[in-house]
This record gives C-alpha cells, sequence and structure tokens, in this order.
C-alpha cells in the first residue's frame, strides 16, 4: 500500500481498477499476481524518497504520479493476465511460462524503477548509446549504481516465485533476473530517443515492461 502514496487521486483510481482486473483474470494465480503489483508499488515509493533532498537539489524528484504512470507501466503486466485467463480456457501454452513472463514484466519495471530512482545519485551518468557523459536525470544515461540496483530490483521480484514453485524454482529467478535487467536496458535505449523527441517517458516504461517479458518469453524457448 506504501507505493499508492505517490500517487495523485486519478494515479490510485488506475492502480484500484488494474488491480481488481489482474485479481479477476488471474485466476489460481491471481493473487500471485497481485501481490508481485503490490510489492513493486512498495519498493517504487521506498526508492522515490531514498535522497529526495537531492534529488529535490538537481530537479529530478517525483513525488506524486498519475494514470498514465500507471498505464505505461501496468498494461503490460495486465495483458500478460489476459493471456493467462485465454490459455485457461483454450491451453494453447503451459501456465507456468505466462506467469513467468508477468513475474519478468513486472521485474523489468522494478529494475527500471531502481535504476532510475537510485541511479540519479551515483556519480556522472552515461548516455548508454553513446557512452558520452550527460547531466544527471537525463533519459538513456546509466550509472553503475543505478544498473546495480537496477538488478537487484529483479532479484527481489523473480525471487516472490519461491513463494509458488519452492527451492526447484531457482534457475526461473535467475531467468526473471535477466529478462529484468534486459528491460531496464531496453528502457534506457528508448530513453535516449526521448531526448531526441521521439517518444517519452510512458512509451519508454511500455517498451520496458514488454521487453522484460519479451526476453523471458525467448530465454525459455532456448533453455
Amino acid at each position: 500500500m506504501a507505493g499508492i502514496l505517490t500517487l495523485d487521486r486519478n494515479g490510485i483510481a488506475a492502480a484500484v481498477a488494474l488491480g481488481v482486473l489482474i485479481l479477476m483474470l488471474g485466476g489460481n494465480y491471481g493473487v500471485f499476481f497481485l501481490l508481485d503489483m503490490l510489492l513493486f508499488l512498495a519498493m517504487a515509493a521506498v526508492v522515490t524518497n531514498v535522497g529526495a533532498g537531492r534529488k529535490k537539489g538537481i530537479g529530478v524528484y517525483e513525488r506524486s504520479r498519475g494514470w498514465r504512470n500507471v498505464l505505461s507501466n501496468g498494461i503490460a503486466p495486465l495483458g500478460i493476465v489476459l493471456l493467462y485467463f485465454a490459455n485457461s480456457h483454450y491451453g494453447f501454452a503451459q501456465p507456468q511460462s505466462i506467469v513467468l513472463m508477468y513475474v519478468a514484466s513486472v521485474a523489468a519495471i522494478s529494475a527500471d524503477k531502481f535504476a532510475s530512482e537510485l541511479g540519479v545519485l551515483d556519480g556522472e551518468p552515461v548516455m548508454l548509446v553513446t557512452l558520452r557523459r550527460v547531466k544527471k536525470g537525463v533519459s538513456g544515461a546509466v550509472t553503475l549504481l543505478g544498473l546495480a540496483s537496477g538488478a537487484v530490483a529483479s532479484l527481489i521480484i523473480g525471487l516472490s516465485l519461491l513463494a509458488v514453485y519452492g527451492s526447484p524454482a531457482l534457475i526461473l529467478v535467475v531467468v526473471v533476473l535477466a529478462a529484468g535487467v534486459a528491460g531496464n536496458l531496453v528502457d534506457s535505449l528508448f530513453g535516449y530517443w526521448e531526448e531526441k523527441g521521439v517518444g517519452n517517458k510512458y512509451t519508454s516504461n511500455l517498451a520496458c515492461a514488454i521487453a522484460g517479458a519479451a526476453v523471458c518469453a525467448a530465454l525459455i524457448l532456448v533453455f
């Protein structure tokens, strides 16, 4: 619930609607899907307020977020839940694969949130595409702290699989970790184009979430 406190009224309404849909359409995994999203929201609230004073000083502190933030981060996970719902009726895929894609999508947006909120507290960032040094807060830029913290966030979300599948899920956690990190990097690639006037932070967030799920699906096919 702590994460919802970082949302404005419209953001809260969108988050509640998203949560209800995830719970209703997620079938046997509805509660798990919802708890993973709530974990993301809670972690987002924590890292948003870490170093708030320094963030305000450089003009990158964003205390309140709206419905666009909710949809850009949540529409891909919701789409995967819809896929799970359809699969429960038509059986065209392994349910576990869809569950993994959902978790990987949440891991990706979590990695992005940690990277952006904590990475800005590190030293001078570099643009991922060009490796040139840029100002703090520039879209598409990365720091070592940001990348590392993003990986930690992805791992935390991935570990939630242990609650469902137990210790045999450790290899699945690794898959989610890799997919989440990849999604975060995709967000930075899209951020580069943001700075050139193509897209915005919402399209980057959406790409991040989709990439996390897509990379996870690819890894499942390989292994």
